[in-house]
């Protein structure tokens, strides 16, 4: 749909105003402008505003089409027209305009799979697949710019497969791009955002083989598409819930595909004292790759009850929460899919919130749970004023975000590691029903603390991240921004014993805007190296022998001349981390959700830079 289509057909601009400005602009709020104003601006300065500048934050729940028609509403001046997802790209972006026809596709050549590179979600590569040295890291240079047209965040992970980057859009478009040049081979309009990373999979034979990329979006659906041309196979829906989402990658083993399922319910519940909170429960499902029929769904929580009524009068349910953020990890020796679970949003709270779980690959059955944080019930509701849908134990948020890795330790013994909101880095025995082995505190926590999006792991110690992000609340608005004193730092642990080998302490941010030192982007390593991004838009490398920082770039600049000629720029780096496959460096750039910079920008990186 093209914007002049949703501008005739969809919301109008004072529709737009009373919903989502009038509360802060009719009056002139503090340092919001009023509504008059803004006839003296032009609608470029509006827009940008709400794209790159101070309104970023409050015009998040917008998309690309809804902040043009606004921009024009409060100017009363036309906009020069744009590309967004809804837009066909520049004929000049696709790969047949270049005679780069495709090779036939293959999972034989360099292959970052999924979230976690492998189904034990090391986040690490090695030597031959990565392509790289550690001595080449310093020399990387950026090789191709793809940008996003119309959106503000750049929030799923690109995978590596068959010569192709595989990776969707907030706007709502998912690209098979050429990892050599990043043209496009095809593009899936799939009509709501995806975060998810894709997981790409043989659904034929040996012999006859149908390559399929599987990836989850942002109402709750599973897609499967053909990898060579892109053609729709099936489409499920995991979860009838309103606020249901998949966020984490999908996991396939011996045909099936393994999904997390989680939910927005905990913002749904901040929103108005009016809602009942709160009825979801977090689950696991598991589909036949090749058809997309369930399986089996195991629910993580008990079917919600009404339990009491809140300081308005509204009905209020439970238990709920325990939603599957992350990609599972698998384990054909114990015949196992493991998962990690965020908290509940409600009471009464239950076992299976913010733990390590493991459940039979056949049948969803649970096998045990390790709860690391009891009594955790939590919701938006709990840091705004109208505290009303806030559970009386508040607190203190402290979720996985982060997906379990199965390692092998030193002498044999096997452990699940996984960093938690708590700022707690726990391993545990995945053959002894999660028996600690040992933890480690790296950082302080919080609801946006610890460890957020995830750690890589090699076969001596796990490379973990700090977040601790802080937020600075807006005066003239119950929105934050990212605190750019707090937060950050990297830690190398033994994977032995938990021991600290090293610490390397956050950069500082300066006069920038939006700026965090916080590093809440899941960790990507291969031998001797380990990459973070964080909100402040740099992606260092470290060396994993001492920490030292051997490369770093600021990813916070314009990108003219993107691959598919669109505008595009970097920001903070938060949620995925890169995908590094035959001696490129993938990564995306643009995260404001946490108070950080917007973005809309893909980079390759490579030593010779073409």
């Amino acid at each position: 749909m093209s914007f002049a289509a949703f501008a005739q057909g969809g919301a109008s601009g004072q529709g737009l105003y009373d919903r989502n400005c009038a509360s802060c602009h009719n009056g002139g709020m503090d340092r919001a402008p009023n509504r008059q104003e803004f006839t003296g601006m032009t609608a470029t300065r509006v827009l940008n505003a709400m794209e790159t500048g101070a309104m970023v934050t409050m015009a998040l729940r917008l998309n690309a089409p809804e902040r043009r028609t606004l921009a024009e509403f409060l100017t009363g001046k036309k906009l020069v027209a744009g590309a967004t997802a809804n837009d066909p790209p520049n004929p000049a972006a696709l790969c047949a305009a270049r005679a780069a026809n495709a090779p036939s596709f293959s999972l034989a050549g360099p292959l970052w799979n999924g979230w976690g590179v492998n189904t034990s979600n090391s986040r690490f590569m090695d030597a031959a697949g990565a392509g790289l040295k550690a001595t080449d890291v310093p020399k990387l240079k950026v090789k191709w710019a793809f940008g996003f047209p119309g959106d503000l965040q750049t929030y799923s992970q690109p995978v590596i497969a068959g010569g192709r980057v595989f990776v969707g859009s907030q706007g709502g478009r998912f690209y098979a791009l050429s990892a050599a040049t990043g043209c496009i081979h095809w593009y899936y309009d799939i009509g709501v955002g995806s975060r998810s990373a894709a997981t790409v999979a043989n659904i034929g034979t040996a012999a006859t083989p149908r390559f399929a990329v599987f990836f989850g979006d942002s109402s709750g659906s599973v897609h499967a598409l053909d990898a060579i041309d892109g053609k729709a196979l099936w489409k499920v829906k995991v979860d009838n819930f309103p606020a249901a989402r998949v966020t984490g990658a999908v996991a396939f083993h011996n045909g099936r595909l393994y999904v997390p399922v989680a939910s927005g319910e905990e913002a749904s519940a901040g929103a108005t004292p009016e809602y009942e909170c709160c009825k979801f429960r977090g689950s696991l499902v598991a589909l036949n790759a090749a058809t997309g029929a369930q399986a089996w769904k195991t629910y993580l929580v008990d079917e919600p009850k009404p339990t009491k009524k809140n300081a308005k009068g509204t009905q209020l349910w439970g238990p709920s929460g325990a939603p599957v953020w992350t990609s599972p990890a698998i384990d054909p020796k114990n015949n196992a899919v493991y998962i990690t679970t965020g908290d509940n949003y409600s009471e009464p709270t239950t076992g299976t919130s913010d733990a390590f779980m493991a459940l039979d690959l056949d049948t969803g059955k649970v096998l045990w749970t390790k709860q690391m944080t009891e009594k955790d019930a939590y919701t938006s509701s709990c840091r705004l004023p109208d505290r009303s849908n806030c559970p009386d134990v508040d607190g203190p948020d402290f979720d996985f975000a982060s997906g379990p890795i199965l390692v092998t330790l030193p002498g044999g013994k096997r452990a699940l590691v996984a960093g938690q909101k708590s700022g707690q880095v726990h391993a545990i025995d995945p053959d002894n029903k999660g028996a600690v082995i040992w933890q480690t505190r790296v950082g302080k926590g919080g609801t946006a603390g610890g460890v957020q999006w995830g750690s890589a792991a090699d076969a001596a110690n796990v490379y973990v991240a700090v977040s601790d992000i802080g937020r600075i609340k807006l005066t003239y608005s119950q929105a934050t921004d990212a605190d750019p004193n707090v937060g950050g730092g990297m830690f190398a642990l033994s994977l032995k014993n938990g021991e600290k080998l090293w610490y390397t302490a956050p950069a500082k941010c300066g006069s920038r805007p939006r700026c965090s030192p916080a590093q809440s982007a899941a960790v990507s390593a291969i031998p001797g190296v380990a990459f973070s991004g964080s909100v402040d838009g740099h992606l260092r490398a470290y060396s994993a022998t001492d920490g030292k920082v051997i490369w770093d770039f600021d990813t916070v600049r314009d990108y003219p001349n993107t691959v598919n000629k669109v505008p595009a720029r970097g920001g903070s780096m938060d949620g995925p981390g890169p995908a590094i496959a035959g001696g490129v460096v993938y990564v995306n750039s643009g995260y404001p959700t946490a108070g950080g910079m917007s973005g809309n920008v893909l980079l390759a990186f490579s030593v010779d830079g073409k």
